[in-house]
């Protein structure tokens, strides 16, 4: 149960920070209370999952999670440039949950 918890707290992770991108620095009421939400929700079971695992693998996954889905929103919904240096980066970063998941 505890990585379900983390990997949808990664998810929510993707939620807010596209959120925050489409509140226009906070100038736009839904996206900003959908970012308010989507942040209280991700830390909520991101805790709840800490509570099994540790630290530096919970944290490492969850950033991870929602650095990768962010760049793959911003790619695929923002006009973002999808480059080969960007897809390695994220092909590391996908590389280092997996190892983390492996080593707990």
């Amino acid at each position: 149960m505890p990585w379900i918890q983390l990997f949808v707290a990664g998810l929510l992770e993707v939620v807010w920070s596209t959120a925050m991108k489409q509140s226009h620095g906070f100038t736009r009421l839904t996206p900003t209370v959908i970012m308010v939400a989507g942040m209280v929700a991700s830390f909520w079971l991101l805790a709840l999952a800490m509570r099994s695992l540790p630290l530096g693998t919970a944290y490492a996954v969850w950033t991870g999670i929602g650095a990768i889905g962010s760049l793959a929103v911003g790619m695929a919904l923002m006009g973002e440039p999808i480059t080969p240096l960007r897809l390695l980066a994220a092909t590391l970063i996908l590389a280092g949950i997996v190892l983390m998941k492996v080593a707990s």
